[in-house]
């Protein structure tokens, strides 16, 4: 049961930690990254479809977005799904590609982005410490009922927070890093 405990929070902390990556990639640098459009559904013959599985993504340099649609004929959805999504950018259609240019970040805006990741990292802290909570639920249930002896109880919530201490380094470093790029420019 010791290394089932530690295992199964390790999955749980994991995910936790990995739905971080995917909240901070879409936080919006100065730089033009093709998962900053992820959010993106257009209005595909009549179903929301990511903008990814109707048209090839590039970025021809640091600040701008080339979008090629499959088909010509979804342009004008392309281009309302871009106005209508928070991202900033205003389309700019040739009649066969879209181009978007990455506005350049005011300080304020900075500060209001690094504002977001402390609240999306105090998320996943969050959602760590609560595997820990309910390993240690289990582990309090399991010495109750007199599964486990003290002696495990204590070794395995020592190991519980240790994966705790180690997932919440991890996301604080996560934090640094982002809101380094962040405030480079």
């Amino acid at each position: 049961m010791a290394s089932q405990m530690a295992t199964a929070s390790k999955d749980k902390m994991e995910k936790a930690l990995q739905g971080l990556v995917g909240e901070l990639k879409k936080v919006r640098t100065g730089r033009a990254q093709v998962s900053m459009l992820d959010a993106i559904k257009v209005n595909y013959y009549g179903t929301p479809t990511p903008l990814n599985q109707v048209s090839a993504l590039s970025t021809p340099d640091a600040r701008s977005f080339l979008i090629s649609p499959w088909e010509t004929s979804i342009l004008k959805e392309i281009e309302s799904a871009i106005v209508k999504s928070d991202l900033g950018m205003s389309p700019m259609n040739d009649g066969k590609v879209i181009r978007l240019k990455v506005p350049e970040l005011t300080e304020e805006r900075r500060k209001d982005l690094v504002k977001n990741i402390k609240k999306i990292c105090e998320d996943a802290r969050v959602a760590v410490r609560m595997v820990r909570r309910d390993a240690n639920d289990e582990l309090k249930k399991a010495l109750k009922d007199k599964v486990i002896s003290e002696d495990d109880n204590k070794r395995q919530q020592e190991e519980v927070q240790k994966l705790t201490d180690d997932y919440i380094k991890k996301i604080d470093t996560m934090a640094a890093d982002k809101e380094k790029e962040l405030m480079t420019v």
